[in-house]
């Protein structure tokens, strides 16, 4: 049988390859972005080697958007593996059935508080370093525009970073205000809304429900004893 946490794993796995990639070329926008050199455009390497001290100030502060998103990540990914490890999903709970649940396990009640506080913030910081990127990118694209896809390019890099921006911020805005643990990464973000199998067995002793027909849900509420 497949293990459910694996598959999980692996979407997550999939989905964060996927996005680092669109991120780096979105923040790198001094390096990917079609520029002139003369009446040709820039190669990527004629990008890099501009030595005027406005781009270089422009490329730092594309290199440290950059790593403010991989610290982003960092923190992104350490939430969804928490989740993953001792939550669960249940497609015939409604998202919000999670905050019933995790009262009677105040451990876990306090880590994932604590952890969707701290992507909260880490997101708004990563934030706040784009738009300033963005912002410097408005002189370069000005000074060293060659054509239509210099603009259009940087708009399609940067509307790819502002999306995964939204659409994590949303994800742990209401993570935050409904107290629950939505996934920013699996499909149709989905919402962690029961205690996860294997730590209820490792915990508990209990079998699965398929097994015992003991619901999940109602193990904080009636817990029953651990076997020996």
């Amino acid at each position: 049988m497949i293990d459910v946490d694996l598959v999980q794993r692996l979407k997550v796995g999939g989905t964060f390859l996927i996005e680092l990639y669109k991120v780096g070329v979105g923040c790198m926008l001094t390096l990917f972005v079609p520029q002139a050199c003369g009446d040709e455009i820039c190669t990527f390497r004629q990008n890099y080697e501009k030595t005027a001290g406005y781009n270089r100030t422009a490329l730092i502060t594309n290199g440290l958007s950059l790593l403010m998103f991989v610290v982003s990540y960092g923190v992104e990914l350490r939430r969804e593996n928490w989740a993953i490890h001792y939550l669960d999903v249940d497609y015939d709970k409604p998202d919000n059935s999670l905050k019933e649940i995790i009262r009677g396990e105040p451990e876990l009640d306090k880590k994932m508080d604590r952890l969707n506080k701290i992507y909260y913030y880490t997101l708004l910081a990563t934030s706040g370093v784009y738009v300033v990127n963005l912002g410097l990118m408005g002189k370069i694209l000005y000074d060293d525009y060659h054509s239509m896809s210099t603009v259009s390019c940087t708009a399609s890099f940067a509307l790819l970073v502002l999306m995964k921006l939204y659409n994590s911020l949303c994800v742990a805005r209401v993570s935050i205000k409904q107290d629950e643990m939505r996934s920013a990464f699996l499909k149709e973000f989905t919402s962690f809304n029961v205690l996860d199998v294997d730590y209820v067995k490792q915990k508990y002793g209990t079998e699965s429900r398929s097994e015992s027909g003991v619901a999940l849900e109602d193990v904080s509420v009636d817990i029953p004893e651990a076997k020996p």
